[in-house]
């Protein structure tokens, strides 16, 4: 799948060192559900009591898990509940054989564990289009089981992973009425990460005690401005799923916290930004600041409009300081704009300013700024009060070398 070695250029210096967080136990596994000689199933197992929030692709092609974990988020339950996640097969446009294993994996996840099958959420990542051997999943769950260990997200961080050049993980604690939650998250992506909620799948993990209704309120919300507002290559998977539970095992209640929710927002958007700096082939973090717009909407509409061009994302892995790509995009998103009254900046640069070139501009100054490794790209409308913030990397000759040869 891909011939990915290098660890991305964007990549953090190391995973960080995550809490534990009280009544969650991991396990991994190498079940050759399609990689060889690494693990790719990996298990989560939820205390009796935790809740369970989701968002997930609203593609019209999406996967058997997104649809079975769509049908069971929001329950709320006293028992436990687990989380199981293969990787090297996405279970995608698979037919009814598609439901047929996610059937059958949710049910012997439930006998293991001893919980009730509407308490199984599933997720696959990979290949579209190639049945699930989900016998081979099965098969190892007794020994997952055995293996459980609250010291294992790092594990399960690595065998989440298809395309992506390192693991990914964030982490925060928070002080709610003198006392401390935690909050752990993982995440793996690289490539067709356009999210509408890329092969995207985010697994968070919290000990605070938060009511359904609440925890589902908080995702929600942060994840139009996190996860909503990246992109890798403008393709949304059948796949994406962001799975928060909320164990309550510190017996701290957050569901009214703002102080929880600012640090859970904090997690997401680490998590979005690593899922982009390991784009596949990226070289370039790029964030897209868009202000002076009609509407927020409209202000999100331009900035991936701009984040999506293959013409801005590639002058920018050439190191181009070409700013009338971004007039362009600008002008081609459907979003309201005035050509006249539209100013553009390249980090601390006015190159673009009431619809003309700066008189300030300097070609120079631009390209250095081009040859670092976060590009800001600022561009202001002049029309009102919308803004937004969206992220995306540079497009190279890597990305094309990636998935050439996906399949192979």
């Amino acid at each position: 799948m891909g011939k990915v070695t290098a660890v991305s250029p964007l990549a953090p210096d190391h995973f960080p060192d995550l809490p534990v967080i009280d009544g969650v136990r991991f396990a991994t596994i190498a079940a050759g559900v399609r990689y060889q000689g690494r693990t790719d199933v990996m298990l989560a197992e939820l205390a009796p009591g935790s809740t369970v929030a989701g968002a997930f692709t609203r593609s019209a092609t999406r996967a058997a898990p997104v649809l079975d974990c769509q049908a069971k988020i929001g329950a709320t339950s006293d028992t436990g509940a687990a989380i199981l996640v293969n990787s090297g097969n996405a279970n995608a446009f698979t037919g009814k054989g598609g439901v047929t294993a996610v059937e059958a994996i949710t049910a012997s996840v439930a006998d293991v564990c001893n919980i009730p099958q509407s308490r199984v959420f599933t997720s696959s990542t990979g290949v579209i289009g190639e049945p699930l051997p989900h016998d081979r999943i099965t098969a190892v769950l007794a020994d997952l089981k055995g293996a459980l260990s609250d010291k294992g997200i790092s594990d399960a961080a690595k065998a989440i992973m298809t395309t992506d050049t390192f693991p990914k993980g964030a982490r925060a604690e928070v002080e709610i009425d003198g006392k401390t939650v935690s909050i752990a998250g993982i995440a793996k992506g690289s490539g067709m990460i356009a999210p509408d909620m890329a092969t995207m799948l985010v697994y968070i993990f919290t000990d605070a005690v938060v009511s359904q209704p609440a925890l589902q309120k908080m995702l929600s919300t942060h994840t139009d401005s996190t996860f909503n507002c990246i992109t890798v290559d403008s393709d949304t998977s059948t796949s994406d799923s962001l799975i928060l539970a909320a164990t309550g095992a510190s017996g701290v209640d957050a569901s009214e916290s703002d102080a929880f929710s600012e640090a859970l927002h904090g997690v997401m958007l680490n998590l979005a930004h690593q899922v982009v700096q390991d784009g596949e082939g990226a070289t370039k973090f790029i964030e897209i600041a868009v202000t002076g717009a009609a509407t927020d909407d409209d202000a999100k509409t331009h900035g991936m409009a701009i984040a999506n061009s293959p013409l801005i994302k590639t002058a920018i892995a050439g190191e181009d300081p070409n700013w009338g790509r971004v007039v362009m995009a600008v002008g081609k998103s459907g979003a309201a704009a005035d050509r006249d009254r539209l100013s553009i900046r390249f980090g601390d640069i006015e190159v673009a300013k009431d619809g003309w070139r700066s008189p300030d501009y300097s070609e120079e100054a631009a390209a250095a700024h081009m040859k670092g490794q976060n590009i800001t790209i600022g561009v202001d409308l002049g029309l009102g009060d919308g803004k937004a913030t969206v992220w995306t990397c540079d497009l190279t000759h890597g990305y094309i070398e990636i998935n050439a040869d996906y399949r192979s």
